[in-house]
């Protein structure tokens, strides 16, 4: 595997204070790994590792900044049973007092290899279940410092449960009885290569026809019935990867995995791999009309990730090895750009209708602009530059704080990008051609080509003359109470307000919700509690915050019925509703001065202008 890597300036410097830079560059070595998963349904995974050494100091490393989580999120307090033995002898070892991730200890003469082993605790139930797990290789690692992880090789052996089948992009060597073995690759490749296992297993074939290089869908569930999914879904996602493949003109992978886990007792989130991903969402996601929406959401948007973001990576993203720091300031790009795209291949591949495409982005722009009154203190240059220091917020005061905003406001940044190609060049060129020119070029498997802002001002400038420079500046440093809307009204809409919920309900099936955001500025869990409460907006006045409970609205118990009365209600009278909350141990009224009705975003059509957004959203082969 060939990776082109560039190291920042700092990187270079820290290196070199370690005394590694020329062993980067020059050293190799051959790692056996064998992990024993047969015990995952207990929550503990065992690692072997059988290392290559050489007499006298000796620092080893647990992965620390991992790739897609973009921060120090390397789960070291989970590893227990450490130990390193040579020649029989177990060695003593102590932790760096400054890193955490770090670990030192003393190779006696004569030595040659150490065994390693240590276990892997699943108690916070992120990867495992009864039924099935899911393998991060990171997870389950220790690696020597002073070596690049691309020359760090692994000769790795996995053991699973009985009868449990797996998925992964990975090569296998050989299988007998439950023990895989895989061919020999780079830590990068392995890191990069999850698996996932289970006692329900099935693949789903979703190769386009004439398309040379193999694609499916992996699925584990914590049963059989979850694992069935519709000929017309399956038909959708053979769509998507055919859309992708005109969109960019290229892949960059040998095969192509979706790994999709269906639980409802593991994390839920998706993480992008350059020949897969790991995406992991609710047990019976596959057979509801909105549980299949979120799927296809989901994996389109890990999809792109295989050219943005492993393929093209920032080269402050771009590290040698999981104990570099990374700047995460172009995340706006990464993940940014890939939210505008992941919905449009659901929307151009048939998974989505164009009206849940409008939706999602009038949800999008509804949720940046009155919704998200933080965009008034804080850039959305911040929230990328931020994320090492901060948590994915889920929740309450998300609003006000700002979270991973790269993600929604990125979305609408780069819609505006895409109708300013169109405008500019007065629809000779379009987003496919930056999108082909940037990411484009022969597939020679998964290969790595850092960037720079600069580097993507000028392929933009190639496709579109336009102060692009002058454009991002002004987007990422900007603050405003008023959503980046411009690329949805130069496609021809306009967001506004009715009393029609979307389809979706804009309940989360993760967090089921009565959604009042746009309204009384008031999210409510179906139990009653207060997931989020907009700052400013007319139930944060009353004094209603995130993490109280609401007891009874107008005197009435709290059902979500009763609240969507009481807005229906607050139109034919002036008297506020009245709100009974318990906050920690106390009862509370509180009165909502509000009178406007049930409230959702929706886009309007514009006649004046053409309807750009109906077009992007269309199947590329339709063209």
């Amino acid at each position: 595997m060939k990776l082109l890597r560039t190291l920042p300036p700092i990187l270079i410097v820290a290196l070199a204070v370690l005394g590694t830079t020329s062993a980067l560059a020059q050293s190799s070595i051959t790692i056996k790994l064998t992990i024993d998963a047969t015990q995952a349904q207990e929550k503990i995974l065992h690692t072997h590792m059988v290392m290559p050494v050489k007499p006298g100091p000796l620092t080893v490393y647990y992965p620390k900044w991992i790739p897609g989580n973009h921060g120090p999120t390397g789960p070291v307090g989970k590893i227990a049973g450490l130990t390193f033995t040579a020649n029989g002898k177990a060695l003593p070892w102590r932790r760096d007092l400054l890193d955490v991730y770090t670990f030192h200890l003393d190779v006696p003469v004569g030595v040659e290899q150490l065994d390693v082993a240590l276990d892997y605790i699943e108690f916070s139930n992120e990867s495992a279940t009864d039924k099935l797990v899911v393998i991060g290789w990171s997870q389950n690692v220790l690696y020597p410092a002073g070596i690049a992880a691309e020359k760090i090789i692994f000769k790795s052996t996995l053991r699973l449960p009985p009868g449990w089948k797996f998925g992964t992009p990975l090569p296998v060597e050989g299988a007998a009885g439950d023990e895989v073995t895989f061919k020999a690759v780079s830590l990068d490749s392995l890191v990069d290569s999850p698996v996932i296992a289970g006692e329900y297993y099935r693949a789903v074939d979703v190769t386009p026809s004439g398309e040379p290089i193999h694609h499916e869908i992996d699925l584990v569930a914590d049963s059989a019935a979850a694992l069935e999914m519709t000929p017309e879904m399956q038909k959708g996602f053979t769509n998507m990867v055919a859309e992708a493949g005109k969109l960019f003109g290229a892949r960059h992978y040998r095969n192509y995995h979706f790994l999709l886990t269906l639980s409802d007792h593991v994390a839920h989130f998706g993480l992008e791999h350059h020949e897969c991903n790991d995406s992991r969402i609710g047990e019976r996601s596959l057979l509801t009309p909105e549980g299949r929406r979120e799927v296809a959401g989901l994996l389109g948007h890990e999809f792109v990730h295989s050219w943005n973001g492993k393929f093209r990576r920032p080269a402050d993203l771009s590290v040698p090895y999981f104990e570099a720091p990374m700047k995460t300031d172009l995340l706006w790009d990464y993940e940014g750009l890939t939210s505008y795209l992941g919905p449009l291949l659901a929307a151009r591949s048939g998974l989505w209708t164009a009206e849940q495409y409008r939706e999602d982005l009038a949800t999008t722009a509804a949720d940046m602009g009155p919704g998200r009154p933080g965009r008034t203190w804080r850039p959305l240059q911040d929230t990328a530059v931020a994320v090492p220091g901060q948590t994915f917020g889920r929740g309450g005061w998300t609003n006000w704080l700002r979270s991973v905003d790269y993600y929604p406001e990125g979305d609408l940044l780069w819609l505006e990008v895409a109708t300013l190609i169109h405008d500019q060049t007065r629809g000779h060129k379009s987003f496919e051609d930056f999108a082909r020119a940037f990411y484009g070029g022969p597939n020679q498997g998964p290969e790595l080509k850092p960037y720079t802002l600069d580097d993507l001002v000028q392929a933009l400038q190639s496709v579109a003359p336009y102060d692009w420079v002058g454009f991002f500046h002004d987007r990422l440093t900007a603050t405003s109470p008023n959503a980046p809307v411009g690329g949805i009204e130069a496609g021809g809409w306009k967001v506004d307000y009715s009393e029609k919920p979307p389809e979706s309900g804009g309940s989360s099936r993760l967090a089921p919700s009565v959604n009042a955001v746009y309204s009384l500025g008031l999210r409510v869990g179906t139990d009653g509690s207060v997931q989020d409460s907009l700052f400013g907006g007319p139930a944060y006045k009353a004094g209603i915050a995130p993490g109280m409970r609401v007891v009874a609205i107008n005197d009435r118990a709290f059902t979500p019925d009763v609240l969507h009365d009481a807005l229906k209600a607050s139109t034919k009278n002036d008297q506020p509703i009245r709100f009974l909350v318990l906050n920690d141990d106390y009862y509370r009224t509180c009165q909502v001065n509000y009178h406007g009705g049930e409230r959702y975003p929706h886009l309007v059509r514009v006649e004046e202008k053409p309807d750009l957004l109906d077009e992007l959203a269309k199947p590329l082969a339709s063209r």
